[in-house]
């Protein structure tokens, strides 16, 4: 994308705020296999399985109980460990206060991750709508969190934009260029993780409707695009392969230039397999197919489901490089079952471990 397209460049921007200059690119320049994604066929090597911890918030965010559940970071943590998983994804850093008396600090996460051979991988943090010196602060802030926890990369569960609109990808794209500098500069790959919606098809042709956007479509999705649009060194992709299945189910068909209706049906392995290294992230979150259900599937246990992650896995290239967070957004069971929530991690370590190729 050319600089000049959208008024302000990315270089200008960086300028124009102290302490932002100077970003370096982090690449996949280097990456060799990781341990164990050779010879013995284990598509997701021991060092690469993990959990993002909204699947178990209900016993992060719990009070001191009598279940014999575990509970609060330290706990939790211990027991995802045993479990064998060896990377976590956040999703807020906060505890139940009475815990320890008032909130627990990102330097103690730390140590209990490192007493327990735990490693960070990611977060899904608060990333800025809009570039102003105070939202670059605030980014800063989540970036200095980031290294304390050890992470390599940071990001968002949210999409960078909301729109079906060419116009406000183009303005998200040029932003995230931005953001990625400046993550890049303090030794993180900044990713965005989409649900469904990013994968409808973008909004970029035909007649204008009253507001001067477009109502019709070229055929190419909105991430897609945003994929194009962005530069590698600066911006990445954390996939959730059951959003991405839903998207298959949901978003079939488009109204092209002209005015004709068009199929085309999504393809969540081809999308990773076209560049495997931009995805160094993935949701592994399993669907049982429900054709009554408007998603086209039912969350469940990973393995327990209808979604192929053995042939995902064995076919997106770059093995050994991905990092699975396995996520079940409906684990936890509330107080009719406290301890769903890490029986169900353990259910899904269980399956992804055992996934060979």
């Amino acid at each position: 994308m050319n600089d000049r397209q959208h008024g302000m460049s990315r270089r200008r921007i960086l300028g124009a705020f102290a302490g932002v200059a100077g970003a370096a690119a982090v690449g996949a320049a280097g990456w060799t296999p990781a341990a164990g994604a050779d010879g013995n066929g284990l598509l997701v090597p021991t060092g690469k399985r993990g959990i993002i911890l909204y699947s178990v918030r209900d016993r992060i965010g719990a009070a001191p109980d009598a279940t014999g559940v575990p509970y609060g970071f330290e706990r939790v943590l211990a027991r995802l460990a045993e479990i064998g998983y060896k990377e976590v994804e956040f999703a807020g850093y906060n505890q139940h206060t009475s815990i320890l008396g008032r909130q627990i600090t990102a330097a103690e996460i730390r140590k209990i991750l490192d007493d327990n051979g735990l490693r960070a991988n990611g977060s899904h943090a608060s990333i800025p709508s809009t570039i102003t010196p105070t939202t670059l602060a605030a980014f800063e802030q989540q970036l200095d969190i980031a290294e304390t926890l050890g992470m390599t990369h940071i990001g968002t569960g949210n999409d960078p934009t909301g729109s079906n609109f060419k116009a406000d990808w183009d303005a998200a794209a040029e932003r995230w260029n931005t953001l990625g500098q400046v993550a890049a500069a303090r030794g993180l790959k900044l990713y965005t993780h989409n649900h469904d919606a990013a994968y409808n098809f973008l909004l970029d042709s035909g007649p204008l409707d009253a507001l001067g956007r477009p109502t019709r479509s070229s055929g190419v999705r909105k991430l897609e695009y945003f994929i194009g649009l962005t530069e590698p060194e600066y911006v990445w992709f954390e996939m959730d392969i059951y959003w991405a299945h839903v998207a298959q189910h949901r978003f079939k068909t488009y109204t092209d230039p002209d005015g004709v209706a068009q199929t085309d049906i999504f393809d969540p392995l081809a999308t990773v397999a076209a560049q495997p290294i931009r995805f160094p992230l993935f949701h592994a979150k399993d669907g049982a197919f429900n054709p009554a259900s408007s998603a086209g599937y039912d969350m469940v246990p990973l393995g327990q489901g209808d979604i192929d992650y053995g042939n995902f896995f064995a076919n997106m290239g770059a093995k050994g490089y991905h990092n699975p967070m396995w996520e079940q957004d409906n684990a936890p069971g509330g107080t009719a079952d406290p301890g769903r929530s890490l029986r169900y991690a353990e259910l899904s370590y269980q399956h992804m471990s055992g996934l060979r190729g």
